[in-house]
C-alpha cells in the first residue's frame, strides 16, 4: 500500500464497516488449530526463484476451495510444479471488519481467532486455516512470507480526548481478545495523529518521526491512526509482535508494507531484531531511481526493495503500445543498478484494482514478464491476479521453465542491436546449464536480427513457442533471429549443441577476511549461492580459521568459470548468526588458484 492508494483505501475501510460479518467456519478461540509446518529453510531466496503476490486487492470471500487461505492451500501443488518457490500472503491479521482488505489494520494478534468487529475470521478466513495453507505450502518446499503492515492501526474500540485538544478514535482496547498473547494496549499519546471521518481530514498533536526523502516527497501521515516509533514502547511493542507472529506461523520471510512512511532508523532497528537470516523486502514506493537508491543506503543493505521505476518502464512501454523506445529496458530499474536487493514485478494489488490511482501494464504484458523472468538480476515477483484471473499462467509457467533450466551465467545487453522495437539480451549458461538469448518486439511487424551469441556452432529454438523457426550459428556465434510482431522469444540452444564455457575442473580460492568483532565461542565463516559454498544454508557455511586473528581463513574448492555469490557470517554453537551487511560479494573463480583478500567492517 502507497500514500497515493490511502485515499481509496479509507473510502473501502469505511464502506467495509456496514457489511454484515461473515463467521462461516470460524474457529473459536481454544479450539483445536492445525500445526503448522516449520519454515523451508533459514536462506532467503532460492536459485533462481520466483515469488508471488499470492492476492490482490478485491480477492472474493468465497472460493470454489473455500476461504482464501483454503485457496492457496489447495494450490501449493500446482504452484510448487510452476516453478513458484514463495508465495507473499496479504495481511492475515484483523481488520475494521469481514471484508477489510489487512491494510486497515485493527488487532496484529489477532489472525481470525477472536469474535472482533463482528468477525471471528478476516476476510482471508480463520487462524486454523491459514495454519493448514502455510503447512501444505511447506510442505511443497514453497516459502510463505508475511505482509507487514507497521505504520498505523485503525477502526478504535473507543474515542479520547487526545492532548486536550480532540476527541479522536484511538484507544484500542481489544476486549474480544481479552490480553491473550498480549496485554498491550494503544491510546492517542502513542500515536502523532489520526485521519477520522467524516471528512478524513487529520488531527495532528506529536511531530511526525519519519525521515523524510525526495525533497520531502514522502510523508508520514499514510491512513489510520499513525504510530509514533520515538516511543519506545511502541517500538519494543512492535519488535515482540514481529517475532511473535514468525513463530506463530513459521514464516520464512517478510514484505514490509509503506516502509517510507515509517521512521527508517526504526525500520531498521526491526529488522535487526526479527528478521535474522530470513528474506524480507520492503515497499519503499519511490519511482525516481536516485531516491530508490537512496533509501536502499539507508537501510544498509538489510531489506530488499520493490523495483518501482522498473515498474513504470513497464508502464511506459504499455502506454506507448509499439511507439516506445525499447532501448529504455536497456541496463533499466534498481534490478540493474542493485540487482541483488531488487525484487521486479509487472504489477501488485495496488496498481492494479478498483480505483487505483496507479495504472497497470495492460499492453504487452508478458514482455515485460519475459524480462524479468530471464535476467541476471533480481528477484521477479510474479501476479497471483495475472497468473490466474488473466490467463497468463501458462505462458509465464513457460518461462519459469526456461528461468529454471537455461537463465544462468554472464548476461549481455545488446547495445548496438536493439532499436526502438526490438531489445536483445542474453545468458551465457555455465559449465551445466545452455543459457538462453531472449528478443522482445513491441512493433506490428516481426522483425529479425543478426547476433553474435555466446553459443557458438549451435542450434537454437525458441522455447516459448512463440516462434517454430530454428537458428543455427556459425563458429562465432553469429545467428539471424526472428520474433514476432508485439511477441517475445527465448532462443535456447539444443541438447548436445552447445559448448559450455570452458573450465578448468576446480579453482582452489583462498579466502582471507578481516574481521576482529568477534567473541569467545564465535566463528567467522564463508556462506554462499553453491553448493561449495553451502547453498545461502547456513548450517552448511564452510568454517574460517582464526589462527591469525583477526584474519580469518580458509581455502575451498570451486568450480573454475562458474560466477558465485558470498557474504561472511559470524555464528556461534547454538547457530546465532550474524551476516555482513551490504550486497552479495560475487567473482567468477579462474586459474588453477585464486585468493580474496577482504575486510568486513
Amino acid at each position: 500500500m502507497n500514500k497515493l492508494s490511502a485515499a481509496a483505501l479509507t473510502g473501502l475501510l469505511a464502506a467495509g464497516m456496514l457489511l454484515p460479518s461473515c463467521t462461516k467456519d470460524a474457529v473459536q478461540p481454544g479450539t483445536a488449530q492445525a500445526p503448522v509446518a516449520a519454515a523451508t529453510t533459514t536462506n532467503a531466496v532460492a536459485v533462481n526463484g520466483v515469488m508471488m503476490q499470492a492476492f490482490y486487492w478485491d480477492v472474493p470471500q468465497s472460493n470454489p476451495a473455500g476461504t482464501w487461505w483454503q485457496n492457496l492451500g489447495s494450490k501449493a501443488a500446482e504452484l510448487k510444479a510452476a516453478g513458484i518457490t514463495a508465495l507473499w500472503i496479504p495481511p492475515a491479521y484483523k481488520g475494521g471488519s469481514a471484508t477489510d482488505v489487512g491494510y486497515g489494520v485493527y488487532d496484529r494478534y489477532d489472525l481470525g481467532e477472536f469474535n472482533q468487529k463482528g468477525t471471528v475470521a478476516t476476510r482471508y478466513g480463520t487462524i486454523s486455516q491459514l495454519q493448514g495453507a502455510i503447512t501444505s505450502l511447506h510442505n511443497q518446499g514453497i516459502q510463505v512470507y508475511e505482509d507487514m503492515v507497521m505504520n498505523h492501526l485503525t477502526f478504535a474500540d473507543n474515542q479520547e480526548l487526545a492532548n486536550n485538544q480532540y476527541n479522536v478514535y484511538t484507544s484500542f482496547t481489544y476486549p474480544g481478545r481479552n490480553n491473550t498473547y498480549s496485554s498491550y494496549k494503544w491510546h492517542w499519546y502513542n500515536f502523532s495523529a489520526t485521519q477520522q471521518a467524516p471528512n478524513n481530514g487529520w488531527y495532528q498533536w506529536a511531530a511526525y518521526d519519519f525521515q523524510p526523502y525526495a525533497n520531502n516527497d514522502a510523508y508520514d501521515n499514510l491512513l489510520g491512526s499513525e504510530i509514533r516509533y520515538n516511543d519506545i514502547n511502541n517500538a519494543n511493542e512492535t519488535i515482540t509482535w514481529g517475532n511473535w507472529i514468525t513463530n506463530k506461523l513459521g514464516l520464512d520471510g517478510y514484505r514490509l508494507d509503506a516502509t517510507k512512511h515509517i521512521q527508517t532508523a526504526y525500520v531498521n532497528r526491526w529488522l535487526d531484531n526479527v528478521k535474522g537470516t530470513r528474506f524480507a523486502v520492503s515497499e519503499a514506493w519511490f519511482r525516481n531511481l536516485a531516491d530508490l537508491n537512496n533509501y536502499a543506503a539507508a537501510t544498509g543493505g538489510r531489506t530488499s526493495l520493490f523495483d518501482v521505476p522498473l515498474h513504470y518502464t513497464f508502464q511506459d512501454m504499455s502506454n506507448g503500445n509499439g511507439s516506445w523506445d525499447m532501448r529504455g529496458l536497456q541496463f533499466a530499474g534498481f534490478t540493474e543498478a542493485n540487482g541483488a536487493l531488487s525484487v521486479s514485478f509487472v504489477d501488485n494489488h495496488d496498481t492494479d484494482h478498483p480505483g487505483a490511482l496507479y495504472s497497470p501494464v495492460t499492453n504487452l504484458k508478458m514482455l515485460a514478464y519475459a524480462y524479468i523472468l530471464t535476467r541476471e538480476k533480481g528477484y521477479p515477483c510474479v501476479f497471483y491476479k495475472d497468473y490466474y484471473n488473466y490467463g497468463l499462467g501458462a505462458q509465464i509457467k513457460k518461462l519459469i521453465d526456461i528461468r529454471r533450466a537455461n537463465a544462468y551465467g554472464a548476461a549481455n545487453e545488446y547495445t548496438s542491436i536493439n532499436d526502438a522495437d526490438v531489445y536483445a539480451y542474453s545468458r551465457a549458461g555455465d559449465a551445466t546449464h545452455a543459457g538462453l538469448l531472449v528478443m522482445l518486439n513491441d512493433g506490428g511487424t516481426g522483425r529479425s536480427k543478426t547476433i553474435t551469441t555466446p553459443f557458438k556452432s549451435a542450434t537454437l529454438t525458441d522455447k516459448t513457442g512463440n516462434s517454430t523457426a530454428t537458428v543455427t550459428t556459425n563458429a562465432s556465434g553469429v545467428g539471424t533471429f526472428p520474433v514476432n510482431a508485439r511477441s517475445y522469444s527465448v532462443w535456447v540452444p539444443g541438447t548436445g549443441s552447445v559448448t559450455p564455457p570452458p573450465t578448468t575442473g576446480t579453482t582452489a580460492v583462498s579466502f582471507n577476511v578481516t574481521y576482529s568483532g568477534t567473541v569467545s565461542g564465535q566463528d567467522v565463516y564463508v556462506l554462499g549461492s553453491t553448493a561449495q559454498l553451502g547453498g545461502w544454508n547456513t548450517a552448511n557455511a564452510i568454517k574460517l580459521s582464526g589462527a591469525t586473528y583477526p584474519v580469518w581463513k580458509g581455502t575451498i574448492n570451486l568450480t573454475s568459470g562458474t560466477s558465485v555469490q558470498y557474504k561472511y557470517i559470524r555464528k556461534d554453537a547454538a547457530g546465532n548468526v550474524l551476516y555482513e551487511g551490504g550486497t552479495n560479494r560475487s567473482f567468477t573463480p579462474s586459474g588453477t588458484s585464486q585468493t580474496r583478500t577482504e575486510t568486513w567492517q
